[in-house]
C-alpha cells in the first residue's frame, strides 16, 4: 500500500500546484462543451500543453454533473513496462501537485481476486497515461476514487468485460486515456486521424496501434458501448501541429463522449 508519486509532474504539466490549478481552469474554459452527462470518454494523454485543448474539451462536460458518479474508471496504455495483462496498482492513493487522489482498493482487490487484473506497481511507477488526467480529474470533483488500470496485449473481449462493469454501474465514470496516430507529417495525420475518427464513431472495435496507441482500451470501451446500444460523438480531433508543435512531426488526438 501507499501512495503513488507524481512522475512526469514538471514535464508534462507543471509541478506548481498554482500554476497547474490555473492551467487546467483555463483549458476547461477555453475549450467548454454542452451535452448531456457522458458514460464514458476517450481523452489524449500527451503534455498539457500538446493535448490538454482536446481531453479539456471532454472534461468539461463533467462539470455539471460532478456530483452524479462517486468513481472513475481510468485505462490506458502501458508505455515502459511490457504487458500481456491488465494492471493495478497496490497503491491507495496518486499523488498531484492540486492533492491526492484515493484509489478504490477495495473493488480492484476484488478484481484481483477474481483473475480479471494483477497487481503490478512496477508498470505504473513511471506510466504518464493514467497520471496526465489527473489533474483534471480532481479538479472537476476531489472526491472521485479512482481505478487505475493499465492495459498490455489483451484482446477486446477482455477489456469490454472490465469496462462493461463500469457502464453497468451509474456510480462509475470510464475514461479511456489514448492518443492517435504518431510521428507523420502534419497532412498525413489528418488523413489517417480522420479515418481512426470515423471507426470510433461507428464503434468498430478493430483498431490497431498505428491508429492509437491506446488501441486495446479503446477497442474494449467501443465492444462494450455497441453492446449496450450507447451513442458516440467526436467533441475535438487535432493534432500537435495544431496545438503547440510543429507540423514535420505529429500526434493526433480525438476527444469523444459516450451516452
Amino acid at each position: 500500500m501507499g501512495v503513488r508519486q507524481a512522475a512526469v509532474s514538471g514535464t508534462f504539466y507543471p509541478g506548481a500546484r498554482g500554476e497547474l490549478g490555473s492551467m487546467v481552469q483555463q483549458l476547461l474554459g477555453d475549450n467548454e462543451q454542452q451535452g448531456e452527462p457522458p458514460r464514458a470518454l476517450i481523452v489524449p494523454h500527451a503534455g498539457l500543453i500538446y493535448s490538454g485543448p482536446v481531453a479539456a474539451s471532454a472534461y468539461s462536460l463533467l462539470r455539471a454533473s460532478a456530483e452524479r458518479f462517486q468513481r472513475v474508471l481510468l485505462l490506458g496504455p502501458n508505455h515502459r513496462v511490457p504487458l500481456r495483462s491488465m494492471v493495478v496498482p497496490t497503491a491507495d492513493g496518486f499523488d498531484t501537485p492540486l492533492g491526492m487522489m484515493a484509489l478504490d482498493t477495495e473493488c480492484l482487490r476484488e478484481w484481483v481476486d477474481r483473475g480479471w487484473v494483477d497487481y503490478d506497481d512496477e508498470a505504473h511507477r513511471l506510466e504518464h497515461c493514467i497520471e496526465v488526467q489527473l489533474p483534471f480529474l480532481i479538479t472537476i470533483n476531489p472526491r472521485w476514487k479512482l481505478l487505475p488500470v493499465i492495459v498490455g496485449q489483451v484482446g477486446p473481449a477482455a477489456v469490454a468485460r472490465l469496462v462493461g462493469l463500469g457502464l453497468d454501474d451509474p456510480d462509475t465514470l470510464v475514461v479511456i486515456s489514448s492518443d492517435l496516430s504518431h510521428y507523420h507529417s502534419y497532412t498525413v495525420a489528418q488523413r489517417i486521424d480522420a479515418a481512426t475518427s470515423q471507426h470510433i464513431e461507428q464503434l468498430d472495435p478493430g483498431l490497431h496501434s498505428e491508429q492509437a496507441c491506446g488501441c486495446n482500451a479503446v477497442n474494449g470501451l467501443l465492444s462494450a458501448a455497441a453492446q449496450r446500444g450507447l451513442s458516440v460523438r467526436c467533441l475535438d480531433l487535432r493534432n500537435s501541429g495544431d496545438t503547440a508543435g510543429s507540423r514535420d512531426r505529429v500526434v493526433g488526438y480525438g476527444a469523444y463522449v459516450f451516452n
